[in-house]
């Protein structure tokens, strides 16, 4: 079967913003692209169906390392794969759970074999090596798997960042030899994604993304930002990281970030993104609009019954209005966290593809420039 491919339709004149489109064996992807988070083969509170309909979401992430612990894999290969298991016909990406086990910190022990952890569920101990991760990832079934890497902290000495991204290094080469010694699962072709580290060290990300490079693969990953650094080197991360990675295959910028960080990040040369944000901010009452975010739990949408949001395409921001969300809030009533959800997706998916109509139209920076401060008002 063929692999991955990506086309690049068109770059922005003002900046290297760009818009593609990437086929897999489950659908198109057009970029630039947000993807929801499925951390357990569910995006939280939002059923699949709306994830189609209200989202208009075109690939979702799985979790390896919380998919491998609940429901397991013998659950996973029984159903055929996640995309059965949950019922979704559209693309996948699965991460490795190298984030995860980074967020672990005491309860992990790092070796070149790979590394130890003990599962947040029950205290039980399990080791993740390139290998497994990748047998993982094939029985998941994901078009596109994530190789298995080290992320270090971002206030990371030199030493130990040096050391951590050359061990990723192996780890992809072991990655990229277990990837091509086993078969596709479930009838339909997956892709490997190598990740660039190397923390806020110039000199070390250009190293690791002339390493990745090497490996020639259909896609490309830039991780280990957002982990505390300020945004302003972020920024200047991502721009290194896009100059030295291939202009003809897809970037992926891994769990970024807030509106207005995915629209610097485009203009950078970023074409995938994904983040729990949207569905994390959104069950704690922070709603996303085209005209700023909105505390819902605030008293002065006490009596605003006006909808949640007319800027957006998206039944459900014209069906339900502020008033009566925040009265689901004040009352935890379930459905207000998924109405909060499916806006907040709804928004994010609207805003990559707005940022592509204007790579497109051929405007995309000035737009992006009056965009941004609209982004961060309070409302």
């Amino acid at each position: 079967m063929p692999a991955l491919s990506f086309s690049l339709e068109k770059t922005d004149n003002l900046s290297v913003a760009r818009a593609g489109t990437i086929t897999t064996d489950h659908g198109q992807i057009q970029t630039p692209i947000f993807m929801p988070v499925g951390t357990i083969g569910s995006v939280k509170a939002v059923p699949q169906q709306l994830l189609k309909e209200q989202v208009k979401a075109q690939i979702i992430l799985g979790n390896t390392y919380h998919l491998y612990l609940r429901p397991g894999m013998e659950t996973i290969e029984a159903a055929g794969g996640l995309h059965r298991f949950m019922n979704w016909d559209k693309p996948i990406l699965t991460d490795s759970g190298g984030f995860q086990v980074f967020s672990l910190a005491a309860a992990r022990k790092i070796k070149e074999e790979g590394v130890t952890f003990q599962s947040h569920i029950d205290g039980s101990k399990h080791l993740f090596t390139p290998e497994k991760v990748m047998d993982i990832e094939r029985t998941i079934g994901a078009d596109i798997m994530m190789a298995f890497d080290e992320c270090p902290p971002a206030n990371s000495i030199y030493k130990y960042a040096l050391d951590s991204m050359n061990l990723t290094h192996r780890w992809l080469d072991r990655c990229f030899k277990h990837f091509n010694n086993t078969p596709d699962k479930w009838g339909h072709t997956q892709n490997l994604f190598p990740i660039v580290q190397g923390a806020v060290y110039h000199d070390l990300r250009k190293a690791s993304c002339d390493y990745i490079s090497s490996k020639n693969a259909t896609g490309n990953a830039i991780g280990g930002l957002s982990v505390g650094e300020p945004e302003p080197v972020m920024y200047e991360i991502c721009q290194l990281c896009c100059e030295n990675l291939p202009q003809n295959k897809p970037r992926y910028l891994m769990g970024v970030g807030t509106p207005w960080n995915i629209l610097e990040c485009i203009a950078l040369g970023v074409d995938m993104f994904d983040c729990v944000m949207p569905t994390r901010n959104g069950r704690n009452a922070m709603l996303f609009t085209t005209k700023g975010v909105i505390n819902i739990d605030n008293k002065k949408w006490e009596k605003d019954f006006s909808p949640i949001d007319e800027g957006l395409d998206c039944e459900w921001s014209h069906y339900y209005n502020k008033a009566y969300v925040r009265h689901l809030f004040k009352s935890s009533e379930l459905l207000g966290l998924t109405i909060a959800s499916v806006q907040n997706l709804a928004f994010y998916l609207w805003l990559v593809t707005e940022a592509r109509r204007h790579i497109l139209l051929g405007d995309f920076l000035s737009w992006k420039n009056e965009m941004v401060p609209v982004l961060k008002t309070r409302l």
